[in-house]
């Protein structure tokens, strides 16, 4: 046979046994090497292979580790034709039901699969963190004997900015405001660009913590469709800034919030294009910038921004230190207006926490300690989608996220995850429904999963316990 056949009949070959199940979701293929010497065929023709199998969709190859069998879980479908909703308060069985899921997470006893806190050792550097501090602390024991004022760690600031470019950012690290997390980062964003009253645009589904905070500020939200594979609506974005009816705009370009998915180059590009051209700020949240799958990042939307109406943040909380505490916000065009907000409100972030969060960026070990990070959610979240696959109602679709450790299922139409929230309330298990996500309490046929914790026998009895009861809600 020539050498396009034979790279064909291998394609075949292990399409049938993953098929078949021989090779199962989130198995690992042979190695390029082992499978040519098992096979006595060359590197090149099972590399083909290979790639015939990326092509249907079935393997995908996961950089520095191999192939590996991606579930057969099917996407959910499209939703950009949705049109986006009219402005409005958050419904308040929507605030009741947020408040359910933090108070089930703050009991002892339940597995937590509804809040996106990593939990556990495995999940932050704590030792080489606490060695750090010591060593700051020797060099410089005045730093807890005196207030830290305005603007904060230069280092940490500078790693900050280096890193911004890996991004695709041009960040300076005198315009980086450190803040209290990258829930204090979002607050004074939203307050330095809107005033009581005033319209934010959001994504829909949204991060739902947003939803108190828009509450507290006295902000009106307009859902704007956003599509696993296209990410925010930029057809309705525009349609809406053409009629002025925003005064700002909230999206998480990169590594949704609930999705897990990001939003295309191209479409980033033209969405920076229209926040300049209407000259209507967006707060891009790059929370889970970093936690991208692939090997090179894909850029932030502030990468594109031309005249500063991009303001970025994000924080350390969810991969470094979460009760560090610490987070930092770029505001292009409206820093001087941030920075006397924060002063105002919390004057300056702890020098001694930010000084060792620095010298950790600094010293190289935030890269490796990622990349551990990286394969261990890429594996957690293909073995929940396998789960899902096998234990949760026929129809039922996920996404399949480029980063993160969030997973957004939907159930078939009809299905009631609110009722499947209570159901597993009483059995101890915490999950978080779809209308969360949704001012208007959309989404009644889907949660979100968190992948951050060990998948131990207990977590996954318990999801596998979620599937069952799911069939009770259709």
């Amino acid at each position: 046979m020539d050498s396009t056949t034979l790279y064909q009949q291998l394609a075949d070959d292990l399409s049938g046994a993953i098929n078949l199940g021989t090779l199962p979701p989130g198995s690992r293929l042979p190695s390029v090497r082992k499978t040519a010497h098992s096979r006595q065929l060359s590197l090149n023709t099972v590399v083909a292979a290979y790639r015939v199998l990326e092509d249907r969709g079935l393997v995908e190859a996961r950089p520095q580790s191999g192939y590996y069998v991606r579930s057969r879980l099917p996407s959910p479908a499209r939703s950009s034709s949705q049109a986006a909703g009219p402005a409005q308060g958050t419904d308040g069985a929507v605030l009741d039901l947020i408040g359910a899921a933090l108070k089930a997470q703050q009991t002892p006893g339940y597995i937590d699969m509804a809040l996106a806190c990593p939990r556990g050792g495995d999940f932050y550097p704590a030792a080489k963190l606490a060695r750090l501090m010591g060593q700051v602390l020797r060099k410089n024991p005045g730093l807890v004997s005196n207030y830290a004022l305005p603007p904060g760690s230069e280092r940490l600031r500078t790693q900050i900015a280096r890193r911004g470019l890996e991004l695709g950012m041009a960040l300076q690290a005198d315009n980086i405001i450190l803040t209290h997390g990258a829930m204090e980062a979002l607050n004074l964003a939203l307050r330095a660009v809107c005033r009581p009253g005033d319209t934010v645009g959001i994504e829909s589904p949204t991060y739902f913590n947003l939803l108190p905070l828009f509450a507290s500020l006295g902000l009106k939200a307009l859902e704007i469709p956003t599509d696993p594979q296209s990410g925010l609506s930029l057809e309705a974005l525009e349609m809406l800034l053409a009629e002025k009816r925003l005064n700002a705009i909230i999206a998480m370009p990169n590594v949704h919030n609930p999705l897990g998915c990001s939003m295309p180059t191209e479409h980033k590009k033209r969405l920076a294009a229209l926040v300049n051209r209407y000259q209507v700020p967006l707060i891009e949240d790059a929370l889970y910038a970093e936690l991208q799958f692939g090997d090179a990042l894909q850029p932030a939307v502030k990468a594109f921004d031309q005249d500063g109406w991009v303001l970025v943040c994000a924080s350390y909380t969810k991969t470094l230190a979460p009760d560090f505490r610490v987070g930092w916000l770029e505001g292009g065009r409206f820093t001087e207006e941030l920075r006397k907000l924060k002063f105002a409100t919390s004057i300056a972030e702890p020098l001694v926490l930010c000084e060792t969060l620095g010298a950790f960026l600094e010293s190289g070990g935030y890269d490796h300690h990622l990349r551990a990070l990286k394969r261990r959610y890429t594996l957690h979240i293909d073995k929940v989608r396998a789960l899902i696959a096998d234990h949760f109602p026929a129809g039922t679709r996920a996404t399949h996220p480029s980063g993160g450790f969030l997973v957004w299922v939907e159930l078939p139409e009809g299905y009631d995850t609110v009722k499947l929230f209570d159901l597993a309330i009483q059995q101890r298990i915490s999950i978080s429904p779809g209308p969360l996500y949704s001012p208007s309490g959309r989404y009644r046929n889907a949660l979100r999963l968190s992948c951050c914790q060990p998948l131990d026998e207990r977590f996954v009895s318990a999801l596998v316990r979620v599937g069952e009861l799911a069939s009770q809600c259709g």
